[in-house]
């Protein structure tokens, strides 16, 4: 049976450049985003099942928007974001220097992060394996922007490229596919846009 499927990244995180980047907590316009969608959730009513990362800024987003629902989270560890344990905390302006390259060189380990391609195959790995089974309802995966990037370029059988992120403004954006068809419907989509039914 055909069924909605949605990737939703966490929005805007604390900061905080001495704990593990794995560990950060929503900030407070990230939190009030989740907030609002846990208060009215539009197109997400019907889903029955959300999937998310262990990383505490996705179990933050999951774990409301489960409440409200009415459902439990069911988490996987291995839909973590990319592994960046190598470098810890960047400042932002070498982050995304590296993060760039990241995406450029997809087969190479920059600076010791986990490559594009292997996190690429993690992430859909683990999308599949959620996905196989009797499940009948819509789904929601919860989880970060660097896979998340990673698995829309595979669904949409395009090479690892970087101008499909999310974009700028701090995440907390989502798209979604048929889960038969299992190719985007279309691009990255802020959050509220659920809100509205999208």
């Amino acid at each position: 049976m055909s069924r909605i499927v949605r990737y939703l990244t966490h929005p805007q995180v604390l900061i905080e450049p001495l704990k593990d980047v794995r560990a950060w907590s929503l900030n407070k316009v990230g939190s009030n985003r989740v907030s609002s969608l846990a208060a009215q959730l539009g197109s997400l009513s019907v889903t029955r099942r959300i999937v998310s990362s262990n990383e505490t800024k996705a179990l933050e987003t999951a774990t409301p928007l489960a409440l409200a629902l009415g459902v439990a989270v069911e988490v996987r560890p291995r839909m973590h974001e990319n592994d960046r344990s190598a470098t810890g905390f960047l400042p932002p302006h070498e982050f995304e220097a590296v993060a760039d390259q990241f995406f450029a060189e997809p087969a190479a380990s920059v600076s010791g992060w986990e490559t594009a391609e292997d996190a690429q195959r993690r992430i859909v790995s683990e999308f599949e394996a959620s996905l196989t089974g009797p499940h009948e309802e819509d789904v929601l995966f919860v989880g970060h922007g660097g896979v998340g990037t990673l698995l829309f370029c595979a669904l949409s059988g395009i090479r690892i490229d970087r101008r499909f992120d999310q974009g700028l403004g701090g995440g907390g954006c989502w798209f979604a596919f048929d889960s038969q068809v299992r190719r985007p419907k279309r691009e990255w989509q802020p959050m509220e846009a659920l809100m509205t039914g999208s």
